[in-house]
């Protein structure tokens, strides 16, 4: 296939819209520097409404999500860097597709059939997002789908004793942008040996744009009566506690900054995992967050049972990102889609150990609108 520009190869063309011949989505492949010595690429799925999604093979990690405003213009709404050279440097997993594990394991420690494996203690006591190399930091293959020209599948295999967990781990994670504004994330994960594993995406959203202010004025809904309780290291205490009459409730839309300053925690904010009010096995509700200002709604459904809600808590204005952008605290929202925090420690929790011989799948989608 023809490329446009010498540093421009598409890859991949979706079916023409019938009624004007425009492409309904396309897949383009560029080049996006160099980790390790080793190339690193950056997918760009666009559709025909304008929408654009930006994933590198670096780490798996979403750098760039355009979507229209009430007013029709594009911008991008999530944080992170102009360069392949900010996320090689110390940074809080912007867009990254975390694991073998996202989020904490107690003191890096879990037993599993007898066992005992010890993991990286890299978040103070506790284990975090997979380890000091956890997948955030390899280098993903990537390939257009056969036969779905508007998704790209990205490969990873985790060696037996990577980061201290057992077994060969073979991850994909297929990335589709679809006509209705979605961003589509597919989630497969085999393994030769029992392992945990809580694979999943730690984008920062700021709808209004990454160079308007924070989100503390975004409207938030969570699809949760419950959350779990942590203690001072974020770890959960087993609990499963009702929101209701807590800063916790965010059953209707409420404003991010509206009871923040009650949640405590050193640094102050939402750090949490809720528990999702799920409805059978396919894809539920999760959240809906929406941007006064811009008039732009994300809404979040998965097959996961849980959320994390981060506000950016630990933003502290030492990095500076996209377009010169200091990020300072409260910049960016995540909402991991995941299993709940140290799962493999809880008996009383959904597990997320994946056994010998069988295969885990887990979906979300990310719809984006404006009114």
């Amino acid at each position: 296939m023809k490329t446009s520009s010498p540093h421009r190869l598409c890859v991949a063309l979706a079916a023409l819209i019938l009624s004007g011949g425009m492409a309904s989505a396309t897949v383009e492949k560029l080049p996006f520097g160099q980790a390790g010595g080793k190339p690193v690429e950056l997918y760009v799925l666009s559709n025909a409404a304008g929408m654009t999604v930006k994933v590198a093979t670096y780490g798996a990690t979403i750098t760039e999500i355009d979507t229209r405003d009430r007013q029709g213009a594009l911008g991008d709404v999530v944080l992170g860097f102009d360069s392949l050279e900010g996320y090689l440097g110390k940074e809080p997993f912007f867009g990254a597709t975390v694991g073998r594990v996202g989020n904490r394991i107690a003191k890096g420690a879990f037993t599993l059939n007898g066992q005992t494996y010890k993991l990286a203690t890299n978040d103070g006591a506790n284990h975090l997002h997979g380890g000091v190399k956890g997948f955030d930091k390899r280098i993903w293959s990537a390939e257009v789908v056969p036969g779905a020209e508007d998704s790209v599948r990205f490969s990873y295999v985790s060696a037996d004793g990577e980061e201290g967990y057992p077994g060969n781990c073979s991850v994909s994670v297929v990335f589709t942008v679809t006509p209705a504004n979605e961003l589509r994330i597919d989630y497969t994960v085999t393994t030769d040996k029992d392992t945990p594993a809580n694979v999943t995406n730690h984008s920062y959203f700021n709808l209004g744009g990454v160079a308007n202010g924070g989100i503390l004025g975004h409207e938030v809904m969570l699809n949760a009566d419950r959350y779990t309780p942590v203690d001072s290291t974020l770890i959960p205490t087993g609990e499963l506690k009702e929101v209701a009459g807590t800063p916790m409730d965010f059953r209707k839309a409420t404003p991010v900054g509206t009871h923040l300053q009650e949640v405590g925690g050193s640094p102050v904010g939402y750090d949490h995992n809720y528990v999702v009010n799920r409805t059978g096995d396919g894809l539920s509700l999760v959240a809906r967050v929406h941007d006064p200002r811009s008039g732009r709604t994300l809404t979040v459904s998965s097959t996961e049972p849980g959320v994390q809600f981060y506000t950016g808590n630990f933003l502290d204005g030492s990095l500076t990102g996209k377009k010169g952008v200091v990020y300072k605290q409260y910049s960016g929202l995540c909402l991991e889609t995941q299993h709940f925090p140290d799962s493999v420690n809880h008996p009383n929790f959904p597990s997320y150990v994946v056994r010998a011989g069988q295969t885990y799948r887990s979906s979300t989608v990310l719809a984006f609108s404006a009114d």
